[in-house]
């Protein structure tokens, strides 16, 4: 049986950076799901968000994906073609299932993604890997892989909101909400800078610097640097890798949908050069 609001504390080298809720109590509309909050840097900033005003439904660094043949994974409203924002009766949750290996610096989940009435139906199987590994004093790096497992017994696929209509929100997989700031936070790659620069587009690696932190992500598989990025600073501050971004991803009965990432988590602000050596080690370590 699992426990409400049951939660795991990661270490790194023994010190604790992040808080994982593996069976969350949330309403219905939130789309409950396990989730990484609060995520620190080694010297204790704080660099995720849970449930903030802005976006009740963001849920610090996770797995969210808002149409899942139809079902939304991702919280709130659902974005219909040629209607827009609706509510609807139509949320998922994730469910833990049990772990594989559960250690004070990381773990393997199993988790079932659910929808229909009490959530009673599988779509996807989730076999989810976290890691947290120390780069050096100022720096520690997330791995998290997810494979997901078609087991509906039929074909489905995953889109997002800009395969409905919503151009530029092609949004849904891996998620981050950072802490909104006085000021902004500012997005970079190695060859762009500014949310319009780098949103929507393919890089091996993304930066997010805020006040007295950076967060530098990266695909570590040649499939998930494939995903661009969808990036947000001005209305928010938050970073994904989008699974669905122009057009749906087909996943047949049976198939498997595997993404990993790894994001570096740095206290004070890294420029392009630290950022993408940072991530090289990450990536390879």
């Amino acid at each position: 049986m699992n426990t409400l609001n049951s939660a795991h504390t990661l270490l790194c080298s023994g010190r604790p950076v992040g808080r994982y809720t593996f069976s969350p109590t949330l309403a219905p509309h939130l789309s409950a799901r396990p989730y990484l909050h609060p995520v620190s840097t080694l010297g204790g900033v704080a660099v995720t968000e849970e449930m903030p005003e802005d976006h009740v439904h963001h849920l610090g660094v996770g797995i969210a994906v808002p149409d899942v043949a139809g079902a939304n994974f991702w919280g709130g409203r659902t974005y219909v073609r040629d209607q827009g924002s609706v509510e609807l009766d139509n949320h998922g949750s994730q469910v833990h299932r049990g772990w594989k290996l559960r250690d004070p610096d990381g773990f393997v989940e199993e988790l079932s993604w659910q929808t229909g009435a009490e959530c009673s139906a599988e779509l996807l199987h989730e076999h989810r890997t976290v890691a947290a590994t120390e780069l050096d004093g100022l720096a520690w790096a997330l791995d998290f892989t997810f494979s997901l497992t078609n087991t509906s017994g039929g074909d489905l696929s995953i889109g997002s909101p800009a395969t409905n209509g919503r151009a530029g929100a092609g949004y849904g997989g891996f998620f981050w909400r950072a802490p909104k700031e006085a000021a902004a936070p500012v997005a970079f790659t190695a060859n762009g800078e500014g949310e319009e620069a780098v949103h929507g587009r393919t890089a091996d690696w993304l930066g997010l610097a805020g006040q007295g932190w950076t967060l530098v992500f990266a695909g570590a598989t040649a499939e998930t640097r494939r995903d661009p990025w969808f990036v947000r600073t001005g209305e928010y501050p938050g970073v994904g890798s989008a699974l669905a971004w122009a057009e749906r991803l087909p996943v047949p009965a049976g198939a498997t949908v595997v993404r990993r990432l790894v994001t570096v988590v740095a206290d004070g602000v890294l420029d392009r050069e630290a950022s993408a050596a940072y991530i090289s080690r990450a990536v390879g370590s």
